[in-house]
């Protein structure tokens, strides 16, 4: 699914279109990852273990807002402690990492210092041929770290390469990078509602 493919008279009229194309590209995300990669997260949280996420430009802002999202939000009202890092977050070590080694070892790099098995590494790249994430990928898997990728476009490198894959199958950044924020927020919201009291479900604000 490609997007836009003409100009649009109207702002209106690109909207329109676009809510159109996401409602289309929602439907198509694979319901089967969805639950996958809760059961992923929800084991490591249970355990103790942490989860790693990672990605650049947009993809990185996502990553920073999972950090809030799922350490703070998935603990209200449930016995889970989420442990985890943004690898997307830290100036001083990705300005140090890329100066001194190289930007595509920017993530790869912690992950080989830090990540163990029982944890988990998560991508996030529209393209999914980020050489950095394919890095951090590839290092994860090395130490026996299950990951999730999320992808877009024609999926890349990473999406053949993870656990698991969450695609959004169309052709535009701006619809891609919404997607994936939801996701983010629906697997924050999902493993919170399965792990708290169901009586507070809905008396709670989501």
């Amino acid at each position: 699914m490609s997007f836009p493919e003409r100009p649009y008279a109207a702002v209106s009229g690109f909207a329109s279109a676009y809510f159109d194309l996401y409602a289309t590209a929602a439907r198509a995300v694979s319901p089967q990852a969805l639950d996958q990669a809760a059961a992923l997260l929800t084991a490591c949280y249970r355990e103790g273990n942490w989860l790693y996420v990672c990605g650049n430009g947009g993809s990185a802002a996502i990553a920073n807002h999972m950090y809030c999202d799922h350490v703070k939000s998935v603990r209200t009202d449930t016995s889970l402690t989420p442990r985890m890092m943004s690898l997307s977050a830290n100036v001083e070590m990705m300005s140090a990492l890329a100066n001194d080694i190289s930007y595509a070892e920017v993530f790869a790099y912690q992950i080989e210092a830090l990540a163990k098995p029982g944890d988990v590494v998560m991508t996030i790249s529209s393209s999914g041929n980020s050489e950095n994430v394919v890095r951090a990928i590839a290092a994860a898997q090395a130490r026996g770290v299950k990951t999730i990728a999320l992808t877009g476009f024609q999926g890349g490198r990473t999406a053949t390469m993870a656990d698991v894959n969450i695609h959004v199958p169309v052709d535009n950044y701006g619809i891609v990078e919404d997607l994936h924020q939801s996701i983010m927020h629906i697997l924050a919201q999902a493993i919170r509602a399965a792990e708290m009291p169901a009586d507070l479900v809905s008396v709670r604000t989501f």
